[in-house]
């Protein structure tokens, strides 16, 4: 790892997988960047919520420049491998290198966003990258409710220009996201005391690609959860079975890769079990054998389990499992590739006091059909007797063809690199649409290294993209002017405007 560029980016990317950043409980994470910005003597705050500024003046001859504002979050999803111990509140990261990617073992990376925090870090602590003042913003909750960009307060920030440094995709520069809502069902069930004469099955669905419920929902990629409450639902019509435990997923924007469900069968229907679910292995094998080539179904025999839940609330469980809709719903008409509307069947639980939770998300680039599929979820559940609430949401970033910061980024990265960049917009969610909710000046660009499998223990960052980002970002930071932001917004040249064009025309 020492052996990487840029060393510096790599050093503090190092340091930072050492140390737990679970969403919500940031407590050592945000330790270690008090720390940091004391040993470097640069000022630092912190609010309310976690979020941490810590501030850099300008380097000699830049004092001119404007304000900056570089962000990152530094929460991680802690997703790991059925089998791989590991305890994500105290336990490192164990990043390798395999070929040309950075990967963890059994668990994710943690390159989403830890990256753009190395990246940050590393601007702090360098003597010999100019740059104008910079304020560098790390966030906190990200991953699951954006509750650190929420709760920002105005005043606490003085820039008008952000770069956020969350995006996935090198060579693409990101002006726009779509927003998001996560709605949850809570089933109530009765305990009751296994049939006489029946025996007790564990059916499970493991080696699923998972990944990001944005990023990824249009890959074509299975859902452990769907994949199996079809079964259940089948043996429930077919076997008459008793439903015991049921545990599939486990985070609202991860696509779920594994689910196991426990049950039981009359022992003179065991055969027609077994039978039943041989055909059902074999159709969803077959379905799946592209996207999927990983995809483990297995049933086995067990000990007989102490309760099962009352048929009624059994029967409403599976039926809205089975019913909820869950991929790609409308694809972006003016864009293309571009997924407009998505929800995700994310995670089933079962918990104490006799209750099931499902957890679910829905993303739109229209605020009107993220309401919409919000409602169209509700409704299944609801049906089904479930109490059904509602998040809070967050807003879209509507692009800005008129962009400055855009204009610069585009720019700089011709200049580098002596090609295009993409200018897009993306389905998965970024905390921009919150920030400008506080500062509507805010102008803004999201751009990053390549990184692959987020969200999931596949995660996987490319390591020459690294250099290139960083490559990137100090010159947007060398290169940026003032005057471009205090005159009337340039536009950027004629492909990224009619890109951009499109894009606000969607939004």
């Amino acid at each position: 790892m020492k052996t990487l560029t840029p060393s510096l980016v790599f050093a503090y990317f190092m340091e930072i997988c050492r140390v737990p950043r679970p969403s919500k409980h940031e407590e050592q994470i945000i330790a270690y960047l008090l720390r940091f910005a004391d040993k470097h003597s640069l000022p630092a705050r912190r609010d309310e919520a976690g979020n941490v500024v810590i501030t850099k003046t300008a380097t000699a001859g830049m004092e001119k420049k404007p304000v900056v504002i570089l962000q990152s979050h530094v929460d991680m999803v802690c997703e790991k491998n059925a089998g791989t111990e590991h305890d994500f509140f105290k336990d490192p990261i164990q990043p390798y290198i395999d070929g040309e990617w950075i990967k963890a073992r059994g668990t994710t990376l943690g390159a989403d966003c830890g990256i753009g925090v190395a990246a940050q870090l590393a601007l702090l602590a360098s003597e010999d990258v100019p740059h104008g003042p910079l304020e560098c913003l790390f966030t906190v909750d990200e991953e699951t409710g954006l509750s650190g960009a929420a709760a920002l307060q105005p005043g606490f920030l003085s820039g008008d220009i952000l770069l956020n440094l969350d995006s996935e995709d090198e060579g693409e520069l990101f002006i726009g996201c779509a927003g998001g809502i996560d709605t949850t069902a809570t089933f109530a069930c009765q305990p009751e005391l296994p049939p006489e004469g029946t025996v007790a099955f564990t059916a499970a669905v493991s080696g699923l690609a998972g990944g990001h419920s944005g990023d990824d929902i249009n890959k074509h990629r299975a859902n452990s959860n769907k994949l199996l409450a079809r079964f259940l639902w089948q043996a429930q019509q077919q076997c008459a079975i008793r439903l015991a435990h049921f545990a599939g997923g486990n985070l609202h924007n991860a696509i779920p890769r594994e689910a196991a469900a426990i049950f039981t069968v009359d022992k003179k229907s065991a055969g027609g079990l077994q039978q039943l679910f041989a055909q059902h292995a074999a159709e969803i094998e077959n379905e799946w054998k592209t996207a999927e080539p990983n995809l483990e179904q297995t049933l086995e025999e067990t000990a007989l389990p102490a309760h099962v839940i009352d048929q009624n609330a059994q029967r409403h469980l599976l039926n809205a499992l089975y019913a909820c809709p869950h991929g790609v719903l409308a694809m972006s008409h003016t864009i293309e590739n571009l997924v407009e509307t998505s929800t995700n069947l994310a995670s089933v639980k079962f918990t104490e006091g006799n209750k099931i939770v499902v957890a679910t998300s829905q993303r739109s680039a229209i605020e009107s059909a993220k309401r919409d599929v919000a409602r169209m979820v509700e409704t299944v559940f609801a049906e089904a007797g479930a109490t059904v609430t509602h998040g809070d949401g967050y807003p879209g970033w509507t692009p800005r063809p008129d962009s400055a910061v855009l204009q610069t980024t585009v720019q700089a990265y011709r200049a580098l690199f002596h090609t295009e960049p993409k200018v897009k917009a993306v389905h998965a969610g970024l905390e921009c649409g919150l920030f400008l909710e506080k500062y509507p000046r805010l102008d803004m660009v999201s751009f990053g290294p390549t990184i692959r499998g987020m969200h999931s223990p596949d995660e996987r960052l490319d390591i020459k993209s690294v250099q290139k980002f960083w490559d990137l970002l100090v010159e947007v930071l060398r290169t940026i002017r003032g005057k471009d932001f205090k005159k009337n917004r340039r536009r950027i040249s004629a492909p990224a405007v009619l890109f951009c064009t499109q894009l606000s025309v969607e939004n």
